[in-house]
């Protein structure tokens, strides 16, 4: 029997966008809060690096807004840029509030600020070299321990539940169909207001930095139901993942490079000054391409990236989980460099909100890595996600407030039909299309693009599309065919978008086309179901 649960406000996604929502409403509220693992197990808990807010006297807004539009390459919106800047002190004192404890100065009177590529000064707060576990770990304490909020562990989001709306003419969101992975049945969850959440879709990508939960589940739940999304093209590609046989998705944080780590060839050769003016501080997109320029003209495994001339007191201090990562591979930091690749990193496009979070289906709301805000650009500037997920979490909580006591309650939704499938015995069929899928990917649609490895990608992932749907229309579904489902479908989005920019730009290099175009627009994509038209309702 499936159960149906209901709600006020249904979030979908347990990282920091998610818990700072939940927490914010969640005094005059009833939230539930879904997440696909444990609490835990989202992108929030591997950042490593920290989060950017202006607190140095000798640092300004004007100067984090300048430093990111730069880094945008002409695609930031200034309005969203200036809106994250000037509530980010606030939303580092929120957390502060919520329990984070940020590392202090050797004198503890103020915060310890580093500095990353692309930032002109030193304005990144963080909790050693594990701000996301802080953040996570405060956060999730309080979520756990309040009343009114319902934690989901092991649900999955299967699909949207849409309804006509007679009183605003509009399709609005009721709630969610979502796969229980421990009892193996999908559940009714019903809401007024729904939020979004879920993070990015690196794991598109055969090597990314990435949980195993990043498959863009809110970008194409969304998209069927009829959202815009944008800029799908820029997919940022971190410049050091550990480059181990053992190793899966460690990322050495940017901050090493903030604190003088120098990228090397495999002869130690310095190579940086080639081709940015910052060196080991350009932007990540320039260093990454650097990277992978090198490592093919070499036909080299890997670079290193050497910190080894800062003292070992240093390094416990500042990188323990760096430094004890490495070591568990052998690899000690303060006598050896690190061999690191490029790896799939952060999503910059993602479903179009306005400035409260809203998305174009009504009383849909999506935040974090999963949505647009025109924050990033073209390229994200480093440690500016955090910030956004807090920032723009209130700012989504705020706008629900301000609305929420005039919906309706929905009507109750339909249950779940699975009476004509049966359960597969090829597993085997998920895994192939998954790496085959992620494998053209990063061939075809990674770093470096060209017109025809586009056009080869786009008739691949068509072919997918038609075998997985053909897959889940007759069998049981499971967490690994809903995130491959969810993949193939934000695959296909990133291809389309790609082909559509006529240029190099930030993040979306192409050899065919490696001019900048002196006009910056956003790729725009629309679904034929549009979500914002009005409809008509006949009231019976």
């Amino acid at each position: 029997m499936n159960k149906t649960c209901h709600h006020d406000v249904l979030v979908i996604g347990s990282g920091a966008a998610g818990m700072t929502v939940a927490l914010q409403l969640a005094d005059k509220y009833r939230i539930a809060l879904l997440s696909k693992s444990a609490i835990q197990s989202g992108s929030t808990w591997y950042a490593q690096g920290g989060i950017a807010a202006v607190f140095d006297t000798e640092d300004s807004i004007e100067s984090h807004v300048q430093d990111t539009l730069a880094a945008g390459a002409g695609l930031c919106h200034e309005d969203a840029v200036r809106y994250t800047a000037e509530n980010g002190p606030d939303a580092i004192r929120w957390l502060v509030e919520q329990g984070v404890k940020f590392t202090l100065n050797d004198d503890n009177n103020d915060y310890h600020l580093t500095r990353e590529g692309g930032h002109s000064h030193r304005r990144i707060l963080h909790t050693a070299d594990a701000t996301g576990r802080e953040v996570s770990t405060s956060l999730a304490a309080q979520v756990l321990q309040h009343p009114s909020i319902e934690v989901y562990v092991n649900h999955v989001v299967v699909d949207l539940i849409t309804q006509a709306d007679s009183d605003s003419s509009r399709v609005r969101c009721t709630g969610a169909y979502v796969l229980d992975n421990r009892d193996d049945r999908v559940c009714v969850f019903q809401a007024k207001v729904v939020v979004l959440a879920t993070g990015g879709a690196s794991k598109a990508y055969l090597y990314t930095t990435n949980p195993d939960g990043a498959s863009g589940d809110g970008i194409a739940v969304a998209w069927r139901r009829g959202c815009r999304v944008a800029n799908m093209e820029f997919n940022q590609f971190h410049p050091t993942c550990l480059y181990h046989p053992n190793a899966k998705a460690f990322l050495i944080t940017e901050a090493l490079r903030g604190e003088g780590a120098y990228l090397r060839l495999p002869n130690g050769e310095r190579f940086m000054d080639r081709f940015h003016p910052e060196g080991e501080l350009a932007p990540r997109d320039i260093v990454a391409r650097a990277i992978d320029h090198e490592m093919k003209r070499l036909g080299s495994d890997c670079v290193f990236l050497d910190i080894s001339h800062r003292s070992p007191a240093f390094l416990e201090s500042h990188f323990p989980t760096v430094k004890a990562q490495c070591l568990a591979y052998g690899i000690d930091i303060t006598r050896e460099p690190i061999p690191v690749v490029p790896a799939a990193h952060y999503t910059c496009g993602g479903i179009v909100v306005n400035k409260k979070g809203q998305t174009d289906l009504w009383n849909l709301y999506a935040i974090g890595e999963t949505a647009f805000t025109g924050l990033h650009g073209a390229n994200r500037m480093a440690s500016n996600s955090l910030v956004e997920c807090v920032v723009y979490g209130q700012a989504a909580a705020q706008a629900i407030r301000e609305s929420i006591d005039r919906i309706g309650d929905p009507e109750p939704a339909r249950p779940w039909d699975e009476t004509r499938v049966t359960h597969s015995d090829e597993d085997v069929v998920i895994s192939h299309n998954w790496d085959e899928l992620r494998r053209f990917m990063w061939d075809y649609v990674g770093i470096v693009r060209t017109r025809k490895r586009l056009e080869r990608a786009h008739h691949r992932v068509k072919l997918l599309q038609q075998e997985i749907q053909e897959y889940y229309s007759n069998y049981k579904i499971t967490r690994d065919l809903l995130e491959l489902r969810n993949l193939v479908l934000v695959a296909e989005l990133i291809i389309r978008s790609a082909e559509q920019r006529k240029e190099s730009r930030g993040l979306h290099y192409t050899l065919d086309y490696p001019e900048t175009s002196p006009i910056a627009k956003d790729t725009i994509m629309v679904p034929i179901n549009f979500a914002a038209q009005n409809i008509i309702v006949r009231k019976n």
